[in-house]
């Protein structure tokens, strides 16, 4: 069956449109999850559907099973554009939400997230009984849950530490969902929690395995994801960085993220952990950096000489205390940059939008520039540019394109008056992020009218809210971990 939505607004950002063509009530067709038609609405649009696909036209908003009138091809009251892309975060965090807070990274990562892993499997037959599911299927459900609630339709999930082992958990959330999902399964050998050291053999095999048993999935796929420079040696880098030139694929690491990590490594390598990565071949047009925050100029033009890409993630870095990329000096050496959320515990939620206005507010402010990134280019930076730098047919509405979309309320107060003149300027500077009323993926609805389709959002929630009330009762009781190491020696 056809597919239909219309809209009092499209930003299609698209190639073929242009990327900053707005429409007014715009609407677009598309069928086996693939768009095939954009455009302006006029009633011979729908005249033409209902004459060339008699009750096999169906309607986004409308309550019939498929459009039998004109009047059936209803113009919802908001702002449709492509599903927004998260290039790098962490399903494994929901429910570490407002933990371990006003610290820095090293400390939240011991404090939080490492002790959460080690939580869920030493008392993961307790959980089962208690759930009625694994406590890694209950916590990457709730990840999709937050994804979906602000639009996300895509995501680069670097899939680390305890939750290496256990990809098939989060290869059944991704599907159930409904959404679009690159795991990269993660890797660390040194200066980390002990328990969980790989040797370059088992990293490799465990890639190995999981591709072979999901890299088929039609809206996942398998990549490599070490975790960071400093936990990863050469060895395992460099059958990583093989592996993913091998089989074609993205690879994806943390970078200078923290500024004592940073120069720790410096001290500890005689290089910067980008210099490092030049040095054993690990960097190239298909490794993608999360953060790389604190740069030299040398970096800089490796970085851009190599042709690796950046994900810059504003809420979490300012968060914790970590710092913030020289992003407009990235982009003006011609460095691909795009705009990410990272995981929920770090970030404390999913609002892309506010990571793309947080992004665009510190370097007006830095530099004192009212001009530096505009909404038009951190709009971007969250749809077509992630979607190019990894490799997804997605992140514009255009034809051929996958059917990924999100439609913004524009009649909430906040995001009053929106008209064709500043519809997208609203997106950026007024939204709250909750005003994604419909969400669709590979052209299945995920959200509609704001009700979640393919995931019992409540029952999700309600999962989380236990499990994380039994970890502050397991943190209270089990010795605490100490487990980067990197913030006791700087």
């Amino acid at each position: 069956m056809l597919q239909f939505i219309r809209a009092k607004f499209i930003i299609p950002i698209s190639a073929a449109l242009g990327r900053e063509t707005r429409i007014s009530d715009g609407y677009v067709l598309y069928k086996d999850g693939q768009i095939t038609e954009v455009g302006a609405y006029r009633d011979e649009i729908g005249r033409g559907l209902l004459e060339k696909f008699p009750g096999q036209v169906k309607v986004v908003g409308l309550k019939k099973s498929h459009a039998q009138t004109l009047e059936d091809f209803v113009r919802l009251e908001g702002v449709l554009l492509p599903g927004f892309i998260k290039a790098h975060g962490h399903d494994h965090e929901s429910p570490l939400i407002g933990l371990v807070k006003d610290a820095p990274l090293t400390e939240w990562l011991d404090g939080a997230v490492n002790i959460f892993g080690k939580f869920m499997i030493e008392k993961k037959e307790e959980l089962i009984e208690l759930l009625g599911v694994t406590p890694h299927l209950a916590t990457y459900l709730k990840a999709r849950v937050d994804d979906i609630y602000y639009g996300i339709t895509s995501s680069m999930v670097h899939h680390c530490n305890y939750n290496k082992y256990n990809v098939g958990s989060i290869v059944e959330a991704n599907e159930k969902a409904g959404t679009q999902m690159i795991v990269a399964v993660g890797s660390q050998d040194r200066n980390y929690y002990e328990k969980i050291l790989d040797t370059p053999e088992e990293a490799v095999r465990r890639l190995e395995e999981n591709n072979e048993r999901y890299g088929s999935h039609k809206r996942t796929s398998i990549i490599p994801g070490p975790d960071q420079f400093f936990s990863n040696g050469p060895n395992l880098l460099k059958a990583l960085k093989g592996w993913a030139n091998k089989n074609d694929t993205l690879v994806h690491i943390h970078s200078s993220e923290e500024y004592n990590t940073t120069e720790w490594f410096k001290k500890e390598y005689g290089m910067t952990p980008v210099e490092y990565g030049e040095k054993i071949g690990f960097l190239g047009p298909n490794t993608v950096l999360a953060h790389q925050v604190h740069c030299t100029e040398r970096d800089l033009d490796i970085i851009k000489d190599t042709g690796t890409k950046i994900v810059h993630n504003p809420l979490a870095n300012t968060i914790l205390g970590s710092g913030m990329p020289p992003v407009i000096e990235m982009l003006e050496k011609g460095i691909e940059v795009v705009i990410s959320t990272d995981g929920s515990g770090s970030a404390d939620n999913q609002n892309i939008l506010s990571a793309a206005r947080l992004a665009s507010q510190y370097q007006k402010a830095f530099y004192k520039n009212a001009r530096l990134l505009p909404a038009q280019k951190v709009l971007e930076m969250i749809t077509i540019e992630p979607a190019r730098i990894l490799g997804l047919n997605s992140g514009s509405l255009e034809v051929g394109k996958d059917a990924d979309m999100v439609l913004i309320d524009v009649r909430r107060p906040n995001m009053t008056p929106s008209k064709i003149t500043n519809v997208l300027e609203n997106l950026i500077w007024a939204s709250d992020g909750s005003e994604a009323q419909y969400v669709i993926a590979g052209g299945k609805t995920l959200r509609d009218d704001y009700k979640f389709t393919t995931l019992e959002a409540d029952q999700i929630c309600s999962d989380v809210q236990k499990l994380s009330e039994l970890f502050d009762d397991y943190k209270e009781k089990t010795e605490q971990l100490a487990g980067t190491g990197v913030h006791q020696e700087a």
